[in-house]
C-alpha cells in the first residue's frame, strides 16, 4: 500500500503536503472528506465505513496520515489514476485442513472397518470406494450429510448396512452390484426384524420421526390410533418377497399401494377400492396378502403376465372361468351342497350330459368352490341288502271224531336253518323263545348255502319262506320293498225313490282290502366299514275263514329298529308275531248237537296258532 501511495505522490503533490487536523468523534467519511479538501486529493470512501476518529495531526504528510488510518482501522487503498478508494480489508480466511477419513479395508477377507465422527457421507463413500474398488452411490442431497459410526473389521455388506442403520438411512444393493444409500421417506422407520436383522417398515404415525428405531431396539407394531399401520417385507431365497403387516382400521387401498411398492410389482386398479381393514399377519406372500384382504369384499385380483389387475369382481378382465368335471358324484347333489353365500358372485351352469359345472366370476372364489367340490367328489359306497323273511308257526290243534286208515310209513320232520339251528319240534320252541322277545342278534358271517338250508326248512314245513329279495341302494338312501295282494267283497245298496209307485234300485260295489309286505332299509356306511341301518317292516295278512260278502279279516305286524353291523354280517330281527284262532266242525244233523252222542256222530277241530315273523338282513358294501 505504501508503494502504491509513493508512486501516486509523483503526480498528486497533495500527498506530500503536510496537514494540520484536530478532530474528536468525527466519522471516518467526514474526516477523509476534510483531508481531501485541504490537500486537493481525490478520495472515494466506502459507505460501509462507520467508525469514529479522535486524533490530532500537525506537520504530517497526507500520505502518512492515510497509511496510519489503514493500519489502525484495517483499511485498504486501491488506486485508479489519481483516485484513491478507501474500503475495509476483507476478513482473513481460515486455512482448511483436510480431515482424514478413517476407513480400513481388508482385501483378502473383504472386511471393512471405520471410525467416523461427523464426516460427510460423500467423502466417506468416496474413501470406501477407492479402498475397496466397489461402487457406492450417494444421492446429491445426502453428499454433505454427516455420519457417525464405529465398526471393527466386519464383512463389507454388514458394515455398510450398520452404518446406514445408525445414521437413519436405507441401504440397498442393486442387481448390477452397486451399493446405494437412500433417505427414509415420510412414514418409514428403521427397526430390528424377527430375524435380528435391520429392516425398514412403514408407519404413518411416525412420519415426524423417520429415524425411529435407530437405537437398536425392536419397537412393537400396532396398538396405535385407528388408521395406523406398519408394513415391511423381506426377500427369502426360494420364496420371494414375504410380508409382515399389522394395521388398525386402515384403508385397503393404502395397504395395497404400499405393499405393491415394497414388492416391486406392477399393478393396475380398475375401480375405486373402498373400506378399511384391521389385520395382523406375518410371513405371507404378496398373493396371499391380496387374497386375505379381499376376503368378504366385492373386490378381487388377477395376474396377467407380470401385472396385477385389481378391482370389482364383476369388472371385465377380472372375471375368471373354470370347468369342474365330477368323477364320482352327480351334479344334482353337488349343487345343493355349495353354500348360497359362495354362489352369490359366481355364476354356475350345469351340464348334466357331461356331469360337469361351468363357473364364471371371481378367481379366488372360484378356486375356493373348486377345492370344496373336489373334497365332496368322492366315491359313494353302494350297499347290497339281502332280506329274508320267514313266518314260523307254532300252536295246538284239537280234533275229535273217529278216523280210520292204513299208512305205509311214518313221516319224519326236520331241516336246519343254519349250523347250530335244527328245527324239529323242540328246537323250534327254543328258537322262538330267543327271537320272540322283540329283540335282535347278530349271527355273524354266514356261508352262501344259508339260503339253501332255509329253502330246505321251508320244504319241511317248519317255516314259510315269504321272500328273499336283494336290494341295492347308495349310501344314505332308502331302499324299499313292497309286495302285496288285494281281495274284494261285494257291497249291495238299496235305494228307494218315492213316487206314485215306490221304485227300488239296487247298487252293487266291490270294495278292496289290501294285505302287504313292506320293508324300508336306510343304510349308512361309516369309515370302518360298519353299517348302521334304519329298518322298518310292515306285514299284513289275510286270516281266518271269510264269510260271503264280508270283508276278509286281516292281521298287521309292524317292526322298526336301528341296528349296527359289520360288512356281510347276518342280522336276525324277531318279535313280529300274530295269533290266529279257528273253530270248525261237521256231523250228522241233530245227533251232532246232543251231548255225549256228538263225540260219536261228529268231528270237530279247534286250533290256536301263533305266527312269528323273522327277518334276516345281510348288508354288503360294494365300492
Amino acid at each position: 500500500m505504501e508503494q502504491r501511495l509513493e508512486a501516486l505522490a509523483g503526480t498528486v503533490p497533495g500527498l506530500q503536503k503536510k496537514v494540520k487536523l484536530s478532530v474528536s468523534g468525527v466519522t471516518a467519511q467526514e474526516f477523509l472528506r476534510a483531508l481531501a479538501q485541504s490537500n486537493d486529493l481525490n478520495i472515494n470512501v466506502d459507505p460501509t465505513l462507520s467508525f469514529s476518529i479522535v486524533n490530532n495531526f500537525t506537520g504530517e504528510t497526507a500520505k502518512n496520515v492515510l497509511l496510519f488510518l489503514a493500519k489502525t482501522y484495517g483499511l485498504d487503498i486501491d488506486v485508479i489514476g489519481s483516485i484513491m478508494t478507501i474500503k475495509k480489508l476483507p476478513e482473513p480466511q481460515p486455512v482448511q485442513i483436510e480431515k482424514d477419513i478413517k476407513v480400513q479395508y481388508n482385501t483378502s477377507s473383504d472386511g471393512l472397518g471405520y471410525e467416523l465422527q461427523n464426516d460427510p457421507l460423500g467423502k466417506v463413500a468416496q474413501r470406501i470406494s477407492s479402498l475397496s474398488g466397489k461402487n457406492l452411490i450417494v444421492p446429491t442431497p445426502l453428499l454433505q450429510k454427516t455420519v457417525t459410526g464405529f465398526m471393527a473389521e466386519a464383512p463389507f455388506e454388514t458394515a455398510l448396512e450398520k452404518l446406514a442403520y445408525v445414521n437413519g438411512l436405507k441401504y440397498r444393493k442393486t442387481n448390477d452390484n452397486v451399493y446405494v444409500f437412500e433417505s427414509l421417506i415420510p412414514g418409514e422407520e428403521l427397526f430390528i426384524n424377527d430375524d435380528r436383522q435391520t429392516d425398514v417398515r412403514f408407519r404413518p404415525d411416525n412420519a415426524s420421526n423417520p429415524a425411529n428405531g435407530a437405537n437398536g431396539m425392536n419397537p412393537g407394531m400396532g396398538g396405535g390410533q385407528p388408521g395406523n399401520y406398519a408394513l415391511y417385507g423381506k426377500t427369502e431365497e426360494g420364496r420371494g418377497k414375504r410380508f409382515t403387516i399389522q394395521a388398525t382400521n386402515t384403508p385397503i387401498i393404502e395397504l395395497i399401494k404400499r405393499a405393491s411398492e415394497e414388492a416391486n410389482v406392477n399393478y393396475f386398479i380398475y375401480s375405486q377400492i373402498d373400506g378399511n381393514i384391521t389385520t395382523n399377519v406375518k410371513d405371507i406372500s404378496f398373493d396371499q396378502f391380496l387374497t386375505s384382504i379381499f376376503q368378504g369384499t366385492p373386490y378381487t385380483f388377477r395376474m396377467d403376465k407380470d401385472t396385477y389387475l385389481i378391482g370389482n369382481r364383476r369388472n371385465e378382465g377380472l372375471r375368471d372361468n373354470k370347468i369342474i368335471q365330477l368323477q364320482h358324484r352327480s351334479i344334482d347333489t353337488i349343487m345343493m351342497m355349495i353354500p348360497m353365500e359362495w354362489r352369490k358372485d359366481v355364476e354356475i351352469k350345469e351340464f348334466k350330459e357331461q356331469n360337469m359345472l361351468l363357473l364364471s366370476g371371481s378367481g379366488p372364489q372360484i378356486r375356493e368352490i373348486e377345492t370344496y367340490v373336489k373334497q365332496l367328489d368322492k366315491l359313494v359306497p353302494m350297499v347290497l341288502i339281502e332280506v329274508t323273511l320267514l313266518d314260523i308257526q307254532k300252536g295246538n290243534t284239537l280234533k275229535t271224531g273217529i278216523k280210520m286208515g292204513v299208512a305205509d310209513s311214518i313221516p319224519k320232520t326236520g331241516g336246519s336253518l343254519s349250523d347250530g339251528f335244527t328245527f324239529g319240534a323242540g328246537s323250534v320252541n327254543r328258537f322262538l323263545s330267543q327271537i320272540g322277545k322283540n329283540n335282535s342278534f347278530n349271527l355273524g358271517r354266514v356261508t352262501p348255502n344259508f339260503y339253501v338250508r332255509l329253502q330246505a326248512l321251508e320244504e319241511n314245513k317248519n317255516v314259510e319262506l315269504r321272500s328273499v329279495p336283494k336290494l341295492s341302494t347308495l349310501n344314505g338312501h332308502k331302499a324299499t320293498l313292497s309286495i302285496g295282494s288285494k281281495r274284494y267283497y261285494k257291497i249291495e245298496t238299496q235305494n228307494v225313490y218315492p213316487g206314485l209307485t215306490n221304485t227300488n234300485v239296487f247298487t252293487t260295489q266291490y270294495q278292496d282290502v289290501s294285505a302287504d309286505l313292506k320293508i324300508d332299509v336306510t343304510p349308512v356306511v361309516s369309515g370302518d366299514d360298519q353299517i348302521t341301518m334304519k329298518i322298518s317292516v310292515n306285514i299284513s295278512d289275510f286270516i281266518g275263514t271269510v264269510a260271503k260278502n264280508e270283508p276278509p279279516p286281516t292281521s298287521n305286524s309292524k317292526f322298526e329298529s336301528i341296528i349296527r353291523a359289520r360288512n356281510e354280517d347276518m342280522i336276525v330281527l324277531g318279535g313280529i308275531e300274530r295269533t290266529e284262532n279257528s273253530n270248525s266242525g261237521r256231523g250228522i244233523p241233530i245227533l251232532s248237537r246232543i251231548p255225549i252222542l256228538k263225540w260219536l256222530f261228529s268231528s270237530r277241530e279247534k286250533s290256536t296258532q301263533k305266527v312269528v315273523s323273522v327277518v334276516f338282513i345281510k348288508p354288503t358294501i360294494l365300492y
